[in-house]
């Protein structure tokens, strides 16, 4: 029984009218690996550099993307919304569907069905709502296992390790074949109970940013080490034309515009950059700062806008913070062409939570602004201390304050920051680069693969794919 939507000509899909038929690509060569790629959500206005990924790797090996929830086109661009409907996607409708195939391996094959939960959901999740994602992932996984046998589905790749890797593994041991995962910033600290095993199981282990690498590499064992590798993510808003990277409509007379993106979440640390605003007023410099994102109890990060807004009140600041909320990829180049500095005050949360290299900050560069930001994790990497931009320590708004007034007393200094952090983007985060090469090191994970054992890295084959 297949349970997914299908587009351009293999059926009707559930959402067709939120999901138009993806253009027909060029014919590919034939021998090269179909590869299953699995996510929560396609396409997702936060994940941008996914979308670039999936259409850029699409042209260059089979693949098809399977997502495990229900279609969500909130705030996608109008590119996504056009291109993203060759997903095969499911949710709560697929239920029934779902129930069948796990009676239908309950019968077939008790034993592995029990090893395979007892692996994807037996462990010591941090709360209720994550057992219940692995819980679906599991019950999907299922599914999809058979799902990959009818369609020639050649290898799994999880680009998140956590329910979407679920998933992926339980198919991967299901189908017999070869698996390959990612994780990046907050997936390692605090890390799911299952990330070691994950790794262990996985033939490639991505990561994008050298700190996470090394991180990857560290992790509990070693399960990654020696088959871990570094691709970065691609740019993903139309190139900007030389009068935006060389940033001459910048730094002109009026209030300095800053400008900072991000979900509200606590590792952006914009509580931090409301108090860096807080000591720029009162050492009298003229600005106004764009704070744009959100999400809320929306994207499941709780009420941090009300605080930032809260603080923003506290502060004094109504009038020197706009707040916009949520913008669409369709807005963010605009924006970006439309500021003098951009800001990225990211902070370690006590739980160890941190970012790699938010996207907007690539993002960012790419538009030829000079970076403020801190040390945190990968920043480093591109936020190059006196070069494309300053780096701070964590957490201290005088520190934040003082490079934001180094810059702007400084324009041409600042924009010729901006233009080095121009070059470095695009060479850095060049999207075609980048899959060309992910899709060789997934085509060669494919051709290490012994077949039949669905747990390389580990003595023995994965008792689970018996």
């Amino acid at each position: 029984m297949n349970i997914f939507s299908r587009t351009r000509g293999e059926g009707p899909a559930p959402d067709a009218a939120c999901a138009p038929d993806a253009p027909a690509l060029p014919p590919l060569p034939p021998g090269l690996p179909h590869v299953a790629y699995v996510l929560l959500w396609y396409p997702l206005f936060t994940q941008p550099f996914i979308f670039r990924e999936v259409e850029a790797l699409r042209a260059r090996l089979p693949l098809t993307v399977y997502t495990l929830y229900g279609r969500n086109l909130r705030h996608c661009s109008d590119e996504m919304r056009a291109q993203g409907g060759h997903a095969r996607v499911y949710g709560m409708r697929a239920l029934p569907g779902l129930l069948l195939e796990f009676l239908r391996q309950t019968l077939t094959h008790p034993l592995r069905l029990w090893r395979l939960f007892r692996r994807s959901c037996c462990r010591g999740w941090q709360s209720l709502e994550v057992f219940g994602e692995n819980l679906w992932a599991f019950l999907a996984g299922l599914s999809l296992g058979r799902l990959f046998r009818e369609a020639g589905i050649d290898m799994v790749y999880a680009p998140w390790p956590r329910g979407a890797a679920t998933a992926a593994w339980v198919a991967a041991s299901v189908a017999d074949l070869p698996f390959a995962t990612a994780a990046r910033g907050d997936n390692l600290d605090p890390a799911d109970p299952d990330l070691a095993d994950k790794f262990a199981a996985a033939m490639l282990v991505r990561a994008n940013n050298k700190a996470d690498e090394a991180r990857i590499e560290a992790f509990a064992h070693g399960e990654a080490r020696g088959k871990t590798a570094l691709v970065y993510n691609g740019l993903t808003l139309p190139g900007p034309g030389p009068e935006v990277t060389e940033g001459a409509s910048r730094f002109q007379p009026g209030p300095l515009r800053l400008l900072a993106v991000g979900r509200f979440d606590v590792t952006k640390g914009f509580d931090v950059l409301l108090r860096t605003c807080a000591l720029l007023k009162q050492r009298g410099l003229d600005f106004r700062l764009t704070l744009a994102g959100g999400g809320g109890k929306v994207m499941g990060l709780g009420n941090m806008e009300e605080r930032l807004r809260r603080l923003r009140s506290e502060l004094g600041l109504t009038r020197d913070v706009d707040m916009p909320g949520l913008v669409s990829h369709n807005e963010l180049p605009a924006l970006l062409a439309g500021h003098d500095i951009f800001l990225a005050p990211c902070v370690v949360h006590a739980s160890g939570r941190r970012d790699g290299i938010p996207n907007t900050v690539i993002e960012a560069l790419a538009y030829g602004l000079p970076v403020v930001g801190t040390t945190v994790n990968a920043l480093p990497e591109v936020i190059r201390h006196g070069e494309t931009g300053l780096a701070v320590a964590p957490g201290d708004p005088e520190a934040l304050a003082d490079a934001v007034l180094e810059l702007a007393a400084d324009p041409e200094r600042a924009r010729r920051m901006g233009q080095a952090g121009a070059r470095l983007a695009r060479e850095m985060f060049d999207a075609d680069a980048n899959a060309d090469r992910l899709a060789r090191l997934l085509c060669e994970a494919r051709e290490r693969w012994p077949r039949g054992e669905a747990t390389p890295g580990r003595k023995g084959a994965d008792p689970c794919a018996a």
